[in-house]
């Protein structure tokens, strides 16, 4: 895909989205092919990258409208923030849109990964992040019924389980351990990002641990490639 029609039909597509105003809605797919002279498969290709870089947003059912660019949320991956501080830093404005608090029981991967019989009482928090009227971070975290209550969660909480537990100071959280990777939006993730199923995400799954070596929090985060930059600081050999 890196040859010449290639790039010639990002390039029509970048002149395209660049003259149109935020929200707008592209011409169907099948009508924008056509206009551009390429397959559908090709345009689909053209279209993920934009999408990866924030400049069109896909709507299943809907269509494609071009976004409004917003300043990127930026992290180094050796530190743990929320999306909260992170946008807070350079004034993006964020809020907390769907939200769900479900009491479950541990399963066979969950009492592994938190050390907690099966059958054990757990709290999963699901919520969607947004910016503007955009939704741009889907996070699922799971805690022991002991770590965190829903009753903590009916007043005041506005996304973050972590800037949650480090108000309240207990227990002491020290370090959390993240595989990172690229995946395809599955259909629940896709509804509530408002992308396309298979669209590319950054997924995150972590463990949150506390001053005790015990696992607090069992997390999957979904972001939406456009709106974040990770970047890990590595040292040259042994200095």
């Amino acid at each position: 895909m890196a040859n010449s029609p290639f790039r010639r039909l990002q390039a029509d597509l970048a002149q395209l989205i660049a003259s149109l105003p935020p929200e707008s809605r592209l011409p169907s797919e099948p009508e924008l092919a056509r206009r551009l002279g390429v397959s559908r498969a090709t345009l689909r290709e053209a279209m993920r990258s934009f999408e990866g870089q924030g400049m069109i947003r896909r709507r299943q059912g809907v269509g494609t409208f071009v976004v409004a660019q917003v300043p990127v949320l930026e992290s180094g991956l050796e530190a743990l923030e929320s999306i909260e501080t992170l946008a807070q830093r350079i004034g993006l404005p964020v809020k907390m849109g769907e939200f769900q608090v479900q009491q479950t029981v541990a399963g066979e991967t969950e009492a592994a990964v938190l050390n907690v019989p099966v059958g054990a009482s757990l709290i999963q928090v699901t919520r969607v992040i947004f910016t503007d009227s955009r939704p741009i971070a889907c996070l699922v975290d799971t805690l022991p019924a002991d770590i965190l209550s829903v009753r903590e969660l009916e007043t005041g909480f506005t996304g973050s389980v972590l800037d949650l537990l480090l108000r309240r100071g207990k227990p002491k959280l020290t370090h959390s351990r993240s595989e990172v990777r690229a995946i395809g939006a599955t259909p629940e993730v896709a509804r509530s990002l408002q992308v396309q199923r298979d669209d590319v995400l950054l997924h995150f799954v972590a463990q949150l641990f506390a001053d005790d070596g015990r696992v607090v929090d069992y997390s999957f985060s979904y972001f939406l490639p456009g709106y974040f930059r990770f970047h890990v600081v590595r040292r040259v050999g042994g200095t």
